[in-house]
């Protein structure tokens, strides 16, 4: 089985930076995903009209990364994705992209589509992680054992 290929369709111009970060962590490796960065003046039917030279005749199945659920972007994806469904090439999208998910999928790609959409999704939920900020900046020094709770200041 081949590799999966990544698309990443995303409002201008996080769809480029997302790739970036990418090649950033994986080199040439990285090279291959594609980046579509959807501007206002284009619709759905701008890229769909460019499906053919930007998903080319490869038979890989096809994970699409993007941004926010319901937006142009997301519709965009949404074409591409029954665009190459239709031609008889797996499809799969995922909403909320973020720079773990993409990772994520570069590190697992060589899965099935089903195992690399997973892995993607949990690596977006588990790289969103509330910090405290820096202890001594803006929390008080808890005790080890408190059980008054008197150091609670939530």
């Amino acid at each position: 089985m081949s590799d999966c290929r990544i698309l990443v369709v995303a409002h201008a111009p996080l769809a480029a930076a997302l790739k970036a970060c990418a090649v950033h962590v994986f080199g040439a490796q990285a090279d291959d995903v594609l980046a579509l960065d959807v501007r206002p003046e284009h619709d759905v039917t701008h890229w769909l009209a460019q499906a053919p030279q930007l998903l080319g005749a490869s038979q890989a199945p096809l994970l699409i990364l993007t941004d926010v659920f319901g937006a142009t972007p997301f519709n965009v994806a949404r074409a591409l994705a029954d665009w190459s469904c239709a031609r008889g090439v797996p499809a799969q999208m995922l909403t909320g992209a973020n720079v773990p998910m993409l990772l994520r999928a570069m590190t697992y790609r060589d899965e099935s589509l089903p195992e690399l959409l997973e892995r993607a999704e949990s690596g977006a939920v588990q790289g969103v992680i509330h910090v405290s900020p820096k202890r001594g900046v803006q929390q008080a020094n808890r005790p080890a054992h408190d059980p008054g709770h008197h150091h609670h200041h939530q």
